[in-house]
């Protein structure tokens, strides 16, 4: 007997379940609740707003790493070891590539769907694979505390996955009563849209006004005017050798001719205050301190340490999510080579101020100890 019916499947069945081979993407489908127009929009808007994706991409870099402790120095080596050499999607590894991608899908998109890939043989786990988000449906079995992963056909049909306990999935502040989470992007578009607007307005201003133009203007008088054509025509050319001249070269000309700059009169719309507005709307969603993103705002020391115990608070939970996922994918490592034991997860502190402020309150913790021991004998 297998030690676990549920993998006991012929070799052509150990292949990645999240996977869609027919590369079939319905515009109708649903994954968890959110559309793919959905998923698209939040997508480019990360892409498109440059501190969005830079403050993602912050919070997954300050999340740090982990160690597995189960009380055993031989457990604790062998598991750690393989979390840092298991294989991840088709080039990476180290379960750290794998929590990375996992985490960046679950804050754009508020879901997030990885699969434990085990070998032909069902033994021991292979890889662990990122699922994308177009390839999978997340549906209620029924039941509001049981979902069901299925995988969409080319025909638009549902199929379940052959082996469920093997695919991880989370959510990130899910509505009540929903199985999909929300997007920490939620809300930001708008905020996107008017940002790109500023910033394609300056752009365009730029064009028309840093780009010099000029207009040339001839007004002919009464002898002139049988000739005017001819002479236009002949300044119009004059000029234009003028300005494609790679150095610099005079423009001559008779009679009534005015040269004037295109929007010389004209200034470019002050920025700073609506970008100011929008980047702290950006800010203030992500959770993310200004500095850490480059913004030199006005701001007090004390304040900058409030900022950053808050977005530690925001690392602890998203710490906690994470938790789940790696203890599945323990669980399964131990119970494949058949061993029973408790572990824990020990994650690094997040900075080296955690670090300041934890060995200070050991000291006045000792401090205190000694001065009740004093005080009790005295």
């Amino acid at each position: 007997m297998a030690l676990f019916d549920f993998l006991s499947r012929k070799k052509s069945d150990c292949n990645v379940q999240t996977f869609s081979a027919d590369g079939f993407n319905s515009n109708l489908s649903l994954i968890s609740g959110s559309s793919v127009c959905e998923r698209n929009l939040y997508k480019t808007l990360k892409n498109t707003v440059p501190v969005i994706s830079a403050a993602i991409y912050k919070i997954i870099r300050l999340m740090g790493r982990f160690q597995i402790q189960t009380g055993s120095e031989n457990l604790d080596r062998d598991i750690n070891r393989f979390l840092k050499n298991i294989r991840v999607n088709a080039c990476e590894t180290g379960i750290e590539s794998f929590l990375s991608c996992y985490l960046e899908q679950m804050l754009v998109y508020g879901t997030a769907v990885g699969e434990i890939v085990l070998d032909r043989k069902h033994k021991n786990i292979s890889a662990l694979y990122n699922a994308s988000l177009d390839d999978v449906q997340i549906i209620s079995d029924g039941n509001p505390l049981d979902i069901k992963i299925c995988t969409q056909n080319s025909d638009g049909s549902l199929s379940p996955v052959k082996y469920p306990a093997l695919v991880l999935c989370s959510s990130i502040m899910p509505e009540p009563g929903q199985i999909y989470g929300t997007s920490v992007l939620k809300g930001l578009p708008f905020i996107g849209q008017i940002l790109m607007k500023i910033f394609n307005a300056v752009g365009t201003n730029w064009d028309r006004i840093g780009n010099v133009r000029f207009a040339v203007s001839y007004k002919p008088n009464e002898n002139e005017r049988s000739f005017s054509k001819e002479r236009a025509k002949t300044i119009a050319d004059e000029w234009s050798k003028a300005m494609k001249s790679s150095s610099p070269k005079d423009f001559i000309t008779v009679g009534d001719v005015s040269i004037k700059v295109i929007g010389a009169e004209n200034q470019i719309p002050d920025s700073n205050i609506p970008v100011r507005q929008l980047l702290e709307q950006i800010v203030a969603k992500l959770s993310i301190p200004p500095f850490l993103l480059g913004f030199s705002w006005s701001t007090t020391e004390r304040m900058s340490t409030q900022q950053a115990d808050i977005l530690t608070s925001e690392l602890e939970y998203y710490r906690c999510i994470l938790n789940s996922t790696v203890t599945k994918i323990c669980d399964t490592y131990f119970r494949l080579n058949g061993i029973q034991t408790d572990f824990e997860i020990v994650w690094d502190n997040i900075n080296l101020q955690d670090e300041v402020e934890l060995a200070r309150a050991r000291l006045l913790n000792a401090q205190a100890q000694k001065l009740e021991s004093t005080l009790g004998k005295d």
